[in-house]
């Protein structure tokens, strides 16, 4: 019996393929292993998103030949389908799978013995493959859409998986099910871009909508969060049935990238500020306990110091509770990359490191306008002094005394105090919750 290793870089949607892949391997017999167990074979599943994570793919090709030296390397994932030649030139790897490949990977290497470069224009990336992650007990990644039809000037997505193509709701339901019968209590929606969720065959035939309302009446699982959504998708519809669904959780993650007009034009955003700011209104008109995420960008060419501070201020100015920030980096085959106007890296550097402090502020406003308040919170394995935890519906990551009776419960705790670490503390918690 072969023994395969997994490595995932990047987002939630590459945790879901690689869980899937793995499956695939579980169910021909070979054994999944850990990293440094001496696999014969390991699976990088990369991202390509900033120029970091490129060099990541290498660094983890060298430990892996490091740890099993005969070992077979297979490189998949966005950096494999934007360079293939580059990733099979890194050394020890053995063969590059693009995104129209990397379900198929036995039908190249059945005794993965030999190697090859195998990545066609992204343009034949029109299968929709299922998955979900379920390494975790807890929750489970549940991939419901991929690709993407926007343009965006800085973003080589499209570019790496192609068309926005969409499973279906019966066949989304039929994965709920499944997972459902195991321990997971929670499913996070994830995907390119999950609003547009409904294509089937290059033609729309469903919407997120339909999807959200069908899973709302879907037993067997406690909560569904949706992961980000673009605000011009995050239609009022939507808010105003997450707002009172039995069990869509009070959380989105929207990303503005730009508080400035004029930059979010040049990036070829599909909404401007002011869209941006009535969704987060309505969002707290109705949900005012809602956490709110925001992904920004800093340092796009014409970025200058009145535009950033157009960011700082409308986000300053926001009730949204943190932010996930990105410094612009320079990526091949993106029209940004030819633009004038140049921000040099010292100060994108800069604008990040203000931006993160504002992320430090809004997270610890947004912790303490909930403290005294009992919150259900969903517990996890994990453990580190003593401690153990979880987070509340709407996203805030709590601390309790550890106590395995609690792992993957879903218990009522009221919030104390926000300790040295940025964790809300809670007092013993209170009574399990039954499934809705």
């Amino acid at each position: 019996m072969k023994k395969v290793a997994f490595y995932t870089l990047g987002c939630k949607l590459n945790y879901s393929e690689t869980s899937a892949i793995s499956r695939m391997f579980e169910g021909r017999s070979y054994q999944k292993v850990g990293f440094t167990q001496n696999p014969d074979i390991f699976i990088i599943n990369t991202c390509s998103v900033t120029e970091n994570a490129d060099k990541k793919c290498r660094k983890i090709v060298k430990e892996a030949k490091k740890i099993s030296p005969d070992s077979f390397v297979t490189i998949l994932g966005c950096y494999a389908q934007l360079k293939p030649k580059e990733v099979s030139e890194i050394p020890g790897v053995d063969a590059v799978l693009g995104a129209a490949e990397k379900f198929q990977l036995f039908e190249y290497f059945d005794e993965f013995t030999k190697g090859g470069v195998f990545a066609s224009e992204v343009r034949e990336a029109k299968k929709y493959n299922p998955s979900y992650s379920i390494a975790d007990r807890t929750r489970t990644f549940l991939k419901i859409q991929d690709g993407c039809n926007y343009g965006c000037t800085f973003c080589t997505i499209p570019l790496a998986r192609g068309k926005s193509r969409s499973d279906s709701i019966r066949n989304i339901i039929k994965q709920v099910k499944e997972i459902a019968r195991t321990e997971v209590k929670e499913v996070v929606l994830t995907g390119v871009n999950i609003g547009d969720f409904g294509i089937q065959s290059g033609k729309r035939k469903e919407k997120f909508i339909d999807l959200i309302k069908v899973l709302d009446d879907t037993e067997g699982i406690d909560r569904f969060r949706i992961s980000s959504i673009e605000p011009n998708l995050l239609a009022n519809e939507i808010i105003e049935f997450v707002a009172h669904s039995k069990r869509f959780v009070p959380h989105f993650h929207i990303p503005l990238q730009s508080g400035s007009d004029t930059i979010l034009k040049k990036m070829k955003r599909r909404y401007l500020s002011d869209l941006y700011q009535s969704r987060v209104e309505k969002i707290k008109e109705l949900m005012p306990h809602c956490c709110i995420g925001v992904d920004v960008m800093t340092g796009f060419p014409g970025e200058t110091d009145e535009e950033f501070l157009k960011t700082y201020r409308l986000l300053n100015d926001l009730d949204v509770s943190y932010l996930h920030v990105f410094t612009y980096s320079e990526r091949a085959n993106t029209q940004a990359t030819g633009m004038g106007g140049v921000v040099d890296k010292g100060e994108r550097n800069k604008r990040s490191k203000i931006l993160r402090g504002l992320s430090e502020k809004k997270k610890k406003c947004f912790y303490q306008q909930h403290l005294e308040e009992t919150h259900p919170v969903l517990f996890e394995e994990d453990a580190e002094h003593g401690m153990m935890y979880g987070f509340t519906e709407n996203y805030i990551r709590v601390a309790v005394k550890y106590d395995p009776i609690l792992i993957n419960e879903v218990k009522k705790v009221k919030l104390t105090k926000i300790n040295e670490d940025g964790f809300v503390e809670a007092e013993e918690p209170e009574e399990v919750l039954p499934h809705p």
